[in-house]
């Protein structure tokens, strides 16, 4: 059932959107932030944890001080020289109400939105409209991952090799890849650095799509603590680096420690893999995630 759906649609061209998206960058390159400003990212969800991974990112680059925040937790009076503003819907109440302080203030900012015609795409300072990775799915998969996949590319890093990372993942046959993952009672995702912001991210997509117990911490912190609820038929995935000693550690619990060497990035893309896998064996419809809409529009 889930082959069919839009977000199996939309996850099935991540490697080529990354590239597309990617190729533009010369065009677009003067409206990201550039090395030595005091940048920060404004999103909601998603567009937030991909904020956390650019900002982590640019600074283990060295290029700036960089902060990532929630759209309704944000610290913008300390002060920055741009701000980057991530929206799909270009619609996001809270998106907006930071958009019209950014104005006011006259901080120079940039928006990165799916949706032509909307208020943040029409009112910001500058507009980067990825609109050829715009999703009919309320689950963001492609839009975001674009997103990062420029960002990532505008501080140097070359997403050529990410790309054909994520293109061997999405060509794996799912049974043998995602079955013994289907069954688990629960799962945890660690990161570390950039990659603490994908965690968060495969977290929420999990619960997203469907409706399962996914929790996510950075790496060095799971053991003061979450390490208590590993056991045997649960998970632990960690993306990127992994600490000396946890995998021996969880292994002891008897959970599965899950972990593939290749970019973050592109493991994001079998973590989208295996929602769509779980979410069929639920019986769920993953476009039509509980409680959830596409945009969040507050009256």
């Amino acid at each position: 059932m889930t082959q069919s759906t839009h977000l199996a649609r939309e996850i099935a061209t991540q490697a080529d959107d990354w590239e597309r998206v990617v190729g533009r960058l010369g065009d677009l390159a003067a409206h990201l932030p550039q090395p030595g400003e005091r940048v920060a990212t404004i999103g909601c969800g998603t567009s937030w944890f991909m904020g956390q991974a650019y900002a982590a990112r640019r600074e283990e680059l060295g290029q700036g001080v960089t902060d990532a925040y929630a759209a309704s937790e944000h610290r913008l009076a300390r002060g920055y020289d741009r701000v980057v503003l991530i929206s799909r819907s270009g619609t996001t109440t809270e998106v907006m109400e930071v958009l019209d302080g950014l104005r006011a203030a006259g901080t120079p900012h940039v928006s990165l939105v799916a949706t032509p015609g909307t208020p943040i795409a029409e009112q910001s300072d500058a507009t980067i409209l990825l609109d050829d990775v715009d999703e009919q799915s309320v689950v963001q998969t492609r839009f975001a991952t674009s997103v990062l996949a420029l960002l990532r590319a505008s501080l140097g890093d070359d997403l050529a090799a990410v790309a054909e990372q994520a293109r061997a993942v999405l060509a794996e046959d799912g049974d043998t890849a995602y079955g013994p993952l289907v069954g688990a009672e629960q799962v945890t995702f660690l990161g570390r650095g950039w990659s603490n912001g994908i965690a968060n991210e495969a977290a929420l997509k999990l619960r997203e799509s469907a409706q399962f117990w996914s929790e996510s911490y950075p790496a060095m912190e799971y053991r003061h603590g979450p390490i208590s609820i590993a056991a045997p038929g649960r998970v632990v995935w960690a993306f990127g680096e992994v600490p000396e000693g946890l995998r021996e550690q969880v292994e002891a619990t008897g959970a599965r420690f899950e972990h593939r060497d290749i970019d973050p990035l592109a493991d994001l893309v079998r973590l989208h893999r295996l929602c769509l896998a779980k979410a069929d064996a639920e019986g769920l419809d993953p476009d039509a995630p509980r409680n959830l809409t596409r945009s969040i529009v507050l009256s």
